[in-house]
């Protein structure tokens, strides 16, 4: 057994796809990875995605395609990515089980690293079969 890294709801998925359709020439989705920044230390980062690199965990839904980067795998395990539009903003929004706290500016997160055995006693629905 291993873990599904992450899940997408309908919502991503469609605004990966049509960040992937209006890039062009050789986009094929995104990459998520978290970077160190903001007030609360961590920010998540997402990149066009040309050329897959082996190393990235692949999450696929409905045709949407998002790699994450292998540093990135512990602090997003049981991730659910999501895209909202609000009155003020639009973008992606992440529910994380591991976020510990965020900056007022919602721009930053302080992050953990997953704790695997908690969720494979849980039977949590991350574990999926490889």
């Amino acid at each position: 057994m291993g873990f599904a890294v992450m899940s997408l709801t309908d919502a991503a998925a469609g605004r990966v796809r049509s960040i992937v359709e209006n890039a062009g020439g050789d986009a094929k989705g995104i990459r998520l990875s978290i970077k160190k920044g903001g007030c609360a230390g961590m920010e998540y980062a997402v990149d066009l995605v040309t050329e897959a690199n082996a190393r990235d965990d692949l999450i696929e839904h409905q045709g949407a395609k998002v790699w994450v980067a292998p540093e990135a795998v512990l602090y997003l395990l049981g991730t659910q990515m999501d895209f909202e539009v609000t009155a003020l903003r639009s973008g992606f929004t992440f529910r994380n089980p591991n976020q510990t706290s965020a900056c007022g500016c919602g721009e930053s997160v302080e992050l953990k690293p997953a704790d695997l055995a908690a969720l494979a006693a849980e039977g949590n629905p991350v574990v999926r079969a490889n």
